[in-house]
């Protein structure tokens, strides 16, 4: 069975995780509306996704 000789140390743990972290989420402007949206998915604000409106959003 494979067992390691020593125990690793705290730096070398933490050298291995430092791509262990959070990301923010990709937001791109709407076209239509100029809002911040997630990319490749309908913006709530006004309904559309690539120039077409996908979801009719009641008028206010």
């Amino acid at each position: 069975m494979a067992v390691p000789k020593r125990k690793s140390s705290k730096a070398r743990a933490r050298k291995r995780r430092t791509h262990y972290k959070l990301e923010s989420p990709h937001l791109v402007r709407c076209p239509q509306c100029h809002t911040l949206k997630a990319q490749h998915q309908v913006c709530k604000e006004c309904g559309y996704y690539k120039g077409k409106e996908v979801v009719v959003k009641a008028a206010q």
